[in-house]
């Protein structure tokens, strides 16, 4: 066995994993300066929150099943917030779950709800829905989730509100899947996991360039003054990453980290869920404005070739007898998967997250890309048209 390199290709290999592995280690010392640095901040004071409680509209869009409700209502009505109402706008007039919420106004005076009449055409039914629930709030302040979601605690709305200071006017927060013994549960909670810290990030960079509309407030101000979804009226999906995406900027926007603030995600149809959460992400992605979507998919595609060059690198030590490229590929997994490691499981504490990934973590990072590559090939077949309004 060799210690040395004269061949030019076996050179080019070791350069272009070294030049990889070192974007990654950069990708996640960015993680860890935004997540846990800010974290560590909030801990010691450092940062400012507001003392004050607005009254806010607690918008949910609800399209599933009366059980829903029963199990994720409650958690909402009876958050631990001086004042609020819950308006819930359901897609359809399904007659258990309005028999539920009738039910339950009396005891729930802050809870309002209506829904969708079959008609409605003109508009994705789920921005009609979310349109209608901000016409019907009262208060300035808007906090959007779905009846498939939980708060993680009584102080979801308080830890929320705290965020609402001068300039303020988007909170981004963060909604985890509830935990299963499942495999593919596992791959999903982690795409989830791995995308969310994605905007999270940037958002804490002052770099804001997406949302989920589980976990999300914003001012009711950004809609009238934007007129609403009027710039993607045509799309399907985007009423929450797309509209973000639009309104959002450096001075505006600020993101909640705290554990209690999350919500868990628990739908009946997941395999329905992920697939339609993930071909919509597709198809508003590509209308976003910056190098916001461009960076991110930068990562995926430096991580994906960067598993290539060190498969390659291994593979080309073994035929040729050269030890040198085998220990500098296995130096740089071997680093690359103790830094992410900390990274990923440190931010899954900080922000919630029920699953901790320590020896399912190099598959998860190695399945990940494959994955956004799988998704990105069926939006490419598939008919657009089934991403356009309904």
């Amino acid at each position: 066995m060799e210690l040395s390199i004269s061949n030019p290709f076996a050179n080019a290999l070791l350069i272009a994993t070294g030049i990889l592995f070192c974007i990654q280690i950069l990708f996640h010392l960015i993680i860890y300066i935004s997540v846990v640095r800010n974290t560590r901040k909030a801990s010691k004071g450092k940062i400012s929150y507001s003392e004050d409680r607005p009254p806010l509209s607690v918008i949910l869009y609800h399209n599933g099943t009366a059980e829903e409700l029963q199990e994720n209502l409650p958690a909402i009505l009876e958050q631990d917030y001086p004042q609020f109402e819950v308006i819930v706008i359901t897609d359809e007039k399904v007659s258990e779950s309005v028999d539920y919420l009738k039910r339950i106004e009396h005891q729930y005076p802050q809870l309002y709800h209506s829904y969708l009449p079959d008609s409605s055409k003109w508009i994705s039914r789920k921005k009609l829905a979310i349109s209608l629930g901000i016409r019907a709030s009262k208060y300035e302040w808007l906090v959007f989730t779905e009846s498939f979601c939980k708060p993680a605690s009584p102080l979801w709305l308080r830890l929320m509100a705290r965020n609402v200071t001068s300039g303020t006017q988007i909170v981004l927060g963060y909604s985890y899947f509830h935990k299963e013994k499942d495999w593919k549960q596992r791959t999903r909670s982690f795409d989830n996991f791995f995308r969310s810290l994605r905007y999270l990030c940037m958002g804490l960079l002052h770099l804001p360039y997406m949302a989920t509309g589980r976990n999300m407030a914003y001012k009711k101000e950004l809609y009238v003054q934007n007129k609403g979804f009027g710039k993607h009226l045509d799309l399907l999906h985007g009423h929450d990453d797309l509209f973000i995406n639009q309104v959002a900027n450096r001075k505006n926007t600020r993101v909640e980290t705290s554990a209690d603030a999350a919500v868990s995600m628990k739908p009946l149809k997941l395999k329905k869920f992920w697939k339609e959460e993930r071909l919509g992400y597709e198809s508003t992605s590509r209308h976003f404005r910056g190098i916001h979507r461009h960076l991110m998919g930068f990562e995926t595609l430096t991580r994906f070739l960067f598993f290539l060059t060190v498969i390659a690198a291994i593979v080309w030590g073994c035929l040729t007898q050269n030890l040198l490229p085998i220990i500098v590929a296995s130096l740089c997994i071997i680093i690359r998967f103790i830094s992410l490691n900390i990274i990923v499981n440190q931010s899954a504490g900080i922000l919630g997250e029920r699953y901790r990934y320590y020896t399912t973590l190099p598959l998860l990072d190695f399945v990940q890309p494959l994955q956004s590559l799988r998704w990105k090939l069926v939006y490419l077949f598939s008919d657009k048209s089934e991403y356009r309004r309904r």
